[in-house]
């Protein structure tokens, strides 16, 4: 049975390891725009806690953590650290990449002491530590194995070793175990929870990095929710269970139903009201063009299909339709999205529904999908409706992807103006409104086109 947290656990937050204060990250692109990557970001990690960082790839989590490590400086806004500026890399604060970063040069334990020898911390001290964070951590008889010897799980545990022989006050962990099998993860994941109940990890709080929903219930006390373009603080949510927390109990499915819903939220409106009243923000001018997701037709396709057949019968809960088709945040919330976006599902309370028009697409033949995708496509997707108007009122029909790049980018990251124009070609294929030739960098209409 979950129970709260003890008052007395609670208690224990009171010294405030780390503050963020109205943290901003811009980067320049030109004389004229910044990419704005977080706006706004204020928050505080007391002694005794573990925080979770969840939001979507994209948000700007890794760049608030990289900022709170001291590896970049905001663009506006501070971070104190104990109470003092940070101005740089503090050595009571280390941090546990994705990505293992191990040199295959050393052994188990020489990738451990690299931390200690940065430190100046030699001979058998430097031993001591080393012993302790292998044994610690489950790596105990590898300490002369080499990391191409050792599974991704191992190597992880390899990294989480080396930043914990510092006995840091603050771990900084930016998506530890998003790039291990989930047996392997889940295992990595119960041990680190464990040490921090039993207070046998030698830091006084943690700070983690997720896109994973169910990771972030399952160890965090509190859980900020990101939201994207510009990451900001959504949402702030105290974690009522105690450890060790029952994945299938229902409080628990319960509480990962609202963090679903509430992700799928759409940001609240304006008014004019509002605005002339002075009462809410500065109106920002609606960027013609959004950036769009890496989703196949397929996909989406594929996930219709699913909403439409029993049992589900066009409406599904969230995260049960996650783990019925093996999808990840990443993937399933920018599917739900876009069949939102084109007029064929809704997101509900963290539900997903078929529209009557999505029913009618699952039902229909090929090319009558093709037709319902198209009418979508023109009708809710301005940047397919710009460049079919372009192809149809030149001579040549064609048009070069350079312009519109350009137009997308006013407005996003070159990255993501090159998603944007690679899921447009994708969808305008299926529906037969326009292709795009990739040696000569240009859209073009077929003969046949669909008028």
């Amino acid at each position: 049975m979950i129970s709260p947290l003890p008052d007395a656990q609670e208690g224990a937050k009171s010294a405030i390891l780390i503050e963020a204060r109205h943290i901003s990250q811009a980067y320049h692109k030109d004389s004229a725009v910044d990419l704005q990557v977080l706006d706004d970001v204020s928050l505080s990690l007391h002694s005794g806690e573990m925080v979770g960082l969840l939001g979507r790839s994209g948000s700007g989590k890794s760049t608030l953590l990289r900022i709170l490590a001291g590896l970049l400086t905001p663009t506006s806004g501070e971070v104190l650290w104990q109470g003092k500026p940070l101005e740089g890399p503090d050595p009571g604060i280390a941090m546990v990449f994705q990505s293992f970063a191990l040199f295959p040069w050393m052994t188990v334990e020489e990738n451990v002491a690299l931390g200690l020898e940065a430190k100046g911390i030699h001979g058998a001290e430097r031993d001591r530590r080393v012993e302790n964070a292998i044994d610690l951590i489950g790596l105990g008889g590898y300490e002369n194995a080499w990391p191409k010897e050792l599974s991704g799980g191992m190597q992880q545990r390899v990294g989480l070793a080396r930043a914990l022989v510092v006995q840091p006050d603050l771990l900084l962990m930016d998506e530890p175990f998003s790039a291990l099998d989930v047996l392997t993860a889940e295992n990595l994941r119960t041990d680190l929870v464990e040490l921090w109940s039993e207070n046998k990890l030698p830091v006084q709080g943690m700070l983690v990095v997720t896109h994973n929903i169910e990771e972030a219930v399952l160890i965090c006390d509190r859980i900020m929710i990101f939201s994207s373009n510009p990451g900001r603080i959504a949402h702030i949510l105290s974690v009522p269970f105690a450890h060790p927390r029952n994945r299938e109990d229902a409080a628990f499915r319960q509480f990962v139903d609202h963090i679903y819903a509430l992700m799928t939220q759409r940001a609240p409106i304006v008014s004019e009201a509002d605005i002339t009243s002075g009462q809410g923000q500065a109106a920002q001018p609606e960027p013609i063009f959004k950036a769009l997701p890496q989703v196949s037709i397929t996909m989406m396709i594929g996930m219709m299909e699913a909403l439409a057949a029993p049992p589900l019968n066009g409406r599904a809960d969230l995260p049960m339709l996650a783990e019925k088709l093996q999808l990840e945040l990443d993937d399933l919330f920018p599917l739900g999205e876009s069949l939102e976006l084109l007029g064929l599902a809704e997101l509900e309370d963290g539900d997903i529904l078929l529209t009557n028009e999505g029913v009618h697409f699952v039902l229909s033949d090929l090319d009558e999908r093709k037709a319902i995708m198209g009418h979508a496509l023109i009708h809710h997707v301005p940047l397919v409706k710009t460049i079919r108007s372009v192809l149809d009122e030149r001579p040549t029909h064609t048009a070069n992807a350079e312009r519109f790049r350009d137009e997308l980018e006013v407005s996003m990251s070159p990255d993501y103006a090159r998603q944007t124009l690679q899921t447009v070609v994708g969808w305008a294929r299926f529906a037969e409104l326009f292709d795009f030739d990739e040696e000569g960098d240009r859209f073009f209409l077929e003969d046949d086109g669909v008028e």
